[in-house]
């Protein structure tokens, strides 16, 4: 399939779901869970600068999680979690 039908495809395929037509696409939503950025980070035995430097955030992003100013979401949600559930994670892929 060359990309133009490729995308073809895909646009026809999102216009029939806008109009509500039954295309057999399947929808999944996964919940991730809250974390705790602290426990998570302790888990680690990083510093707040080398843990946020691993996970490509701003020391600061890191302090406004810590400091329960801010909650992490999106992509930094999962990532965290996944840390959470594999400390390990950090050194074995992202450093």
């Amino acid at each position: 399939m060359s990309a133009y039908e490729s995308i073809k495809q895909g646009l026809t395929e999102a216009l029939a779901f806008a109009e509500s037509k039954d295309t057999g696409a399947r929808v999944h939503q996964v919940q991730v869970p809250q974390v705790d950025v602290v426990a998570i980070r302790a888990k680690t035995g990083l510093s707040q600068a080398e843990f946020a430097r691993s996970i490509g955030v701003a020391k600061g992003t890191l302090l406004n999680w810590e400091h329960g100013r801010r909650q992490p979401s999106g992509p930094a949600q999962v990532l965290l979690a996944m840390i959470a559930k594999r400390p390990s994670l950090v050194g074995e892929v992202l450093q």
